[in-house]
Formats: structure tokens, sequence, C-alpha cells
């Protein structure tokens, strides 16, 4: 990796139309596991104007039975559902408003097929839920572990977010995009090269071209600026720094009024800000017998610990499956040449400090709860492990992993 170079991230908010389409996918999920730890499910979700569209594949006591008979109020509890997580984002517009979208949903029993192959019966274990490849990622850059483009990215959402929520800045709307590039010396972030937000906003928050008010504009101008000096580290925003806000101009009709949304298109969003490879699958809307979502997490686990340990400051680690089979095909761990220890020696422990099977990920990890709804804005990583939540953001092996190669 070279030393110095220039590398960039981006984020979007809870109200971007993907994100809305994640978020409703993983209220979902909780819904299921919330009835049945052992439920199935996997939950695509289109957004667009005044419409909320549900497809996928279930299984799950207390919903839906392998004859695919909905339980009494099931499908009633399902939008009920879906209504209030729209509700939470903040969308009460005329273009998509929790209270007057149509909603369809086309959820439909799990395949038999599928299921067969997947389930634990007699002597087999429990399979994976499909075949794939998933990477786990950490550097030292941010306290959290995360790389710091990504990390400040999210920051910045997070902030303005809350402050909507809270009525401190009544001219944000929902939808929001963040871009953050920094300048590394000898690997480490030093200076924030570009800052670029673009936010939905009450009407007349614009001035570009000579259309629109200037005072109002500036007022929303100075309070974006004023967040990136509050979440960047102090000296990183300079006289160098370009600071670009809204730079199309208008932005008031946004959301899935705006832009269709769809589960599953912000994976680089979702994890490590394109500074790890990724292995394709998306997380939201999946239960956690979907390796897509529980091997990603596990090999975070396994990466941040290593870098807590000391053992490296960047890990990137990465697991495959075959549909059906409960054993990992392989692991692999690159340390990036920051390494203090043999990366087959890692290879060789990992599997030893937890069973890297779907059920054994499940077991380690606490996953058969109803936990991701959280996960599905502002990143499934870099996030304040609390109780159930995030427990894959642990660094509870770092002993472990010291004695093992000891």
């Amino acid at each position: 990796m070279r030393s110095s170079f220039l590398f960039t991230s981006e984020s979007v908010s809870e109200g971007h139309p993907d994100k809305v389409a994640d978020q409703i996918s993983d209220t979902v999920v909780d819904l299921f596991l919330s009835k049945d730890p052992q439920a199935r499910v996997a939950c695509e979700t289109l957004v667009t104007t005044q419409r909320v569209v549900l497809a996928g594949e279930v299984r799950g006591n207390g919903m839906i039975d392998t004859e695919g008979k909905w339980a009494d109020g099931a499908l009633a509890e399902i939008e009920a559902a879906v209504r209030a997580t729209v509700k939470k984002i903040g969308y009460e517009q005329d273009g998509f408003h929790w209270d007057t979208l149509e909603f369809a949903n086309h959820l439909h029993p799990q395949s038999a097929h599928i299921a067969q192959g997947v389930d634990e019966s007699g002597n087999k274990d429990e399979g994976a839920g499909d075949q794939g490849i998933m990477f786990g990622y950490a550097t030292d850059e941010t306290p959290d572990l995360m790389p710091a483009t990504l990390y400040y990215s999210h920051k910045i959402l997070e902030r303005m977010a809350a402050d909507r929520h809270s009525g401190a800045a009544p001219f944000l709307e929902p939808d929001a995009k963040s871009q953050v590039t920094l300048r590394y010396e000898n690997e480490v972030p030093v200076e924030a090269t570009a800052l670029v937000v673009s936010t939905q906003h009450a009407p007349g928050y614009y001035f570009h071209n000579n259309e629109g008010d200037p005072a109002l504009y500036a007022k929303l101008r100075d309070y974006v600026v004023s967040v990136f000096h509050d979440v960047l580290p102090k000296g990183f925003i300079t006289d160098n720094t370009v600071i670009h806000v809204n730079p199309t101009g208008r932005f008031e009709i946004g959301g899935p009024d705006g832009d269709a949304g769809v589960t599953g298109r912000k994976i680089i969003v979702d994890t490590y800000g394109g500074a790890s490879p990724h292995g394709g699958g998306a997380f939201s809307g999946k239960d956690p017998t979907k390796v897509d979502r529980s091997a990603a997490y596990v090999t975070r686990y396994l990466a941040k610990n290593i870098v807590a340990a000391g053992l490296a400051r960047r890990c990137t680690i990465q697991l495959s499956y075959a549909i059906g089979v409960a054993e990992p095909l392989s692991v692999y761990v690159d340390l990036h040449g920051t390494g203090t220890v043999d990366e087959a020696k890692l290879e060789a422990a990992l599997p030893n400090l937890v069973r890297l099977t779907p059920k054994g990920i499940r077991t380690h990890l606490g996953l058969n709860k109803a936990i991701y709804q959280p996960s599905a804005a502002y990143g499934h990583f870099g996030r304040k492990a609390e109780g159930d939540f995030f427990s894959w953001e642990k660094t509870d092996l770092v002993d472990a992993l010291k004695s093992a190669l000891a």
C-alpha cells in the first residue's frame, strides 16, 4: 500500500431511499425473529413515490407456516411495523408519507428445496443458506477500528439526523449524502482535502444560478460546515479543504419520491467504504442463517479482535461457503504487511476460537434475535456493542488470540 495518498468514502442517511428499503427489510427480519428465533427471512423492499412493496421468502412460527398460511393478524402486523419504520425516519411528505403510502406484501413461504439443504436434521449440521465469499476488515485509523473516511462520513450524517429529529435543525429533511476525502501521510489520515454534503431541505433553503434565498442557503451551509468542524478531528479542516454543500442547488424533492430505493444497493456504505474488498452479498433483509450476513459479521469480529490485540495495524479476513455445507471452504487472513504474527498461524487458529459454521457463528455472536433494524443505517460496523446489539463489535477475543499464538 502507498504511504501517502488521497482516499474517499461516502455515506447516506437513514432517509436515503435505498436505506429506507434496507430499514424496512430489517424491520421484517426483526419481526419474524421476535416470534421465532429460527425464522427464515429473505425480504426485499422497493420504495418509490407513495409506495412500499415487499417480496421474498419467509418461514417462521407465529407468522407463517410451511403450508403458506398466515397467522391471524400477521399481515396487519407486518404493515404496521413497516409504517412505523417510515414514520420513525421522518417521512410525512406529500410524495412519501408513512400513513398514506400504498403498501403491497408479496412475501411467500421459503422454497422447500432451499430448506432441505440448509436445515439441520439427523446427523446433518445446518448448512450455509447460500454459496459466497465474505470479507471482514479492521484498521487502527479510528477508535472503533474503522477506515477514517467512512467513519467520519457516517458521523456527519448521524449528527445531522440527530439535529433534525431534535428540532435543532428544522430546515433539514430526511434524505442526505456525505462524502469525505482525506490525505494520508505514512498511512495515517492527517487532513481533509474535500468534504461534501447534499441534503434534502425545507422549501427555500437554496441559492443557485441567482434563484432561491441566499440568506436561507447561507444558514443551511453554515450549519453543515459547523457539523464538519464538530465531527472531524481538530486540524483536519484547513484553508485548503474544498467544501461542497448541495452543489447541484435545490434539493426539496427527495427520498423515495425523488428516486426509487431497493434493498441492498449500498453495500459499500454498509461495510468499509471501499477500503476493503466486498463479497458482493447484501446484509439487510436476511436472517442470520444467510452467511452473506452472519459470516460478514464474524469476519469483522475476528479482524477487529486481531487489530485490538496489537497483532496488526490492518487486517482483512475472507471466508467462503457452499450452499447446504456447514464448514467454510477457505479461511484467508491478510495483515497487509503490518502484522507481528504469521498469517498462516492465524488462519489455523481462528476456527478453534469460533466455530465458523452458520450455527456456530450465530451461537457465538447471539444473532438469532431481533437486533437488525438499527444496523440498516450508518453502517453495520464501527458501532458500539450494547447488550445484544452489534455483538460482532466486541473485542472479547483478544486474550484468547494471544494465548493461541503464544
